[in-house]
């Protein structure tokens, strides 16, 4: 006896499974798609800094500065600041917004949908800023890269809106996985800093995205984290208070930061080869002794673990790393911030591990552990994610007993910086003070996350103004809740009125002589409409019915080139309804 063929499920059938709030199986596998796609573009990206190092850089290591001539590591800065003036120059100031802002501001405003354009000059400038010696990291362009990326494979499949925001936080779980190798702190890290909540159908899908991206990452460059990390202990509890005191410093150091790197306003008053002038003058000047600032900077994160760093190098990495960065930021670089900002809080914890060894040299635990404590309170504290520092604290370490310091001096340098510098975190900052507003309210949050097919009413008829009673009875055998009356003027409005009001004029004997209706006079609840796409979430369908004068919205798509179709009606009360008694 042969099986009865079962159809494959079509690709319509998973777009509307995406809309609901609980597609828990289809986000899941969106999320191993995207962490696959991220941490490919991850080694790519790290394999075409390589790449560029080949020939000019000493040992063909792009962090390899130190072993420039002095006139060659001052003259890349201004080389790359030329190639970054050039490129990003031209275009709409729109369009030099690249790296994690980014990625949270199209998240907030746009669903998560990427510009092509701006993906591409991520590469650019990314490789550039790295490459060409200014105080950069890599994990914002790999942030944006995967973002960017995941992003465009839910719109060319033409997936729901909701779907795309999962996308951007799978991308940004595996960027930060696959460069860091701690795939837990990229989930807390995209759940914290980008999504900016914590929900159940966030979580599993991006816990696969960033287990992907460490894989494909771990394939290439093996298990090993970004720097080695030695073995350390809190070597007594009296050591505490001047944990406390250090984290007090690095959160002023991190609030100084913040608000230099905000200085947008004031930069702007220069002409934008001015600014690039300024990033590259000031870069130069400082590598010219201290070749340490400029790139990621892991080679002199690891060096400073193993006790290799000088004094005036420490200062020099404290120092002018943050206010090289934070000008770049300020005069319109978009450059990645995290790396820059994880040596110099290793930088600075190092150099209060050694000024509380000279004060109490018997109590004192080791400088390295100063080093890491402030590499996670000057990360927690730039960018107010607690979580996400201490999970990658306790990942690069594997050391369990460093999370009741790490826990302690993240809180108390978040704090600091918080309520003393009066700091909300680097990202919101500078999107605050470009007049975005990333923060969302609970509501928009809540409708963000579903889409409108999930709502809205199918049981929908497209009907012309006058009908016959024959044809109002065929239509009403197919027993629509809703009647759609096509205008024929676009400039007017399309009007909705129940079937269940269609069925009483046919009864009502007032009516029964009239072979002809006009359902736009018959007695009935009538609703106007304005049109919203059916990939659009119940955040986009609220927002479209608040300032405007109409009562519901019909859904469309495109069937066929020119030719679009109602697929539901979406009623201010079902969405209200939806957020009340959600499950």
């Amino acid at each position: 006896m042969s099986r009865p063929h079962l159809p494959r499920p079509s690709l319509d059938n998973f777009r509307r499974k995406l809309a609901a709030v609980d597609a828990l199986p289809q986000l899941c596998l969106l999320g191993l798609i995207a962490g696959l796609l991220t941490g490919s573009l991850m080694v790519g990206f790290r394999l075409l800094l390589s790449a560029g190092a080949l020939g000019f850089m000493p040992d063909d290591s792009p962090e390899n500065f130190e072993g420039l001539a002095p006139w060659v590591r001052a003259s890349l800065p201004l080389l790359a600041v030329l190639v970054i003036g050039i490129v990003l120059g031209r275009q709409h100031p729109a369009q030099r917004k690249l790296g994690i802002g980014h990625v949270i501001e199209r998240l907030t405003y746009h669903q998560g949908k990427m510009p092509l354009r701006a993906w591409l000059n991520q590469i650019v400038v990314g490789v550039v800023s790295v490459l060409g010696g200014l105080s950069a990291g890599r994990e914002g362009p790999a942030i944006h890269l995967g973002a960017g990326a995941s992003s465009w494979v839910g719109e060319r499949l033409k997936l729901p809106n909701n779907s795309l925001r999962v996308l951007v936080a799978c991308g940004t779980a595996a960027g930060i996985s696959a460069s860091f190798n701690t795939p837990i702190a990229g989930v807390i890290f995209a759940m914290e800093v980008v999504m900016m909540e914590y929900t159940l159908t966030g979580f599993m899908p991006v816990i696969l995205a960033s287990t992907a991206g460490a894989v494909v990452s771990q394939l290439v460059y093996g298990a090993e984290p970004a720097f080695a990390v030695p073995s350390l202990l809190l070597h007594s509890l009296l050591d505490l208070p001047w944990v406390v005191i250090t984290a007090l410093v690095i959160g002023l150091l991190a609030g100084g930061f913040v608000h230099l790197a905000r200085q947008q306003e004031r930069a702007a008053r220069l002409t934008w080869s001015g600014r690039m002038a300024l990033v590259g003058l000031s870069t130069a000047a400082v590598a010219w002794w201290y070749p340490q600032v400029q790139g990621i900077g892991y080679d002199s994160l690891a060096q400073l673990l193993d006790g290799q760093l000088a004094l005036d190098v420490l200062l020099a990495l404290v120092i002018g790393k943050l206010m090289l960065s934070a000008i770049c930021v300020a005069c319109g670089v978009p450059i990645g911030i995290i790396g820059p900002v994880v040596v110099a809080g290793a930088a600075a914890g190092a150099l209060m591990g050694m000024l509380g060894g000279w004060i109490l040299p018997d109590q004192a635990s080791d400088i390295a552990l100063y080093a890491l404590l402030g590499m996670a309170a000057m990360m927690g504290a730039v960018l107010q994610a607690p979580l996400a520092a201490l999970m990658a604290l306790l990942e690069l370490t594997h050391s369990p007993n460093i999370i009741l310091p790490g826990m302690l001096a993240v809180v108390v340098a978040g704090l600091t910086c918080r309520q003393l510098c009066h700091c909300q975190g680097f990202f919101i900052s500078t999107l605050t003070a470009q007049g975005l507003h990333p923060l969302q309210q609970p509501l928009m949050q809540a409708l963000s996350r579903v889409a409108v097919p999930a709502v809205m009413e199918r049981s929908v008829v497209s009907v012309p103004r006058r009908i016959t009673r024959e044809r109002a009875r065929a239509l009403l055998e197919s027993k629509p809740v809703w009647l759609v009356v096509t205008r024929s003027t676009p400039e007017k409005p399309m009007v909705a009125l129940p079937a269940a009001d269609l069925v009483r004029v046919l009864m009502d004997e007032h009516w029964r002589e009239q072979e002809a209706l006009d359902l736009l006079e018959i007695p009935a609840q009538r609703l106007d409409l304005a049109p919203i796409h059916l990939q659009a979430t119940l955040s986009e369908a609220y927002e479209r019915l608040l300032p405007s004068n109409v009562d519901a919205l019909y859904v469309e798509h495109t069937t066929a080139p020119m030719i679009r179709k109602i697929s539901g009606i979406i009623t201010r009360d079902a969405i209200e309804s939806y957020y009340r008694y959600k499950p």
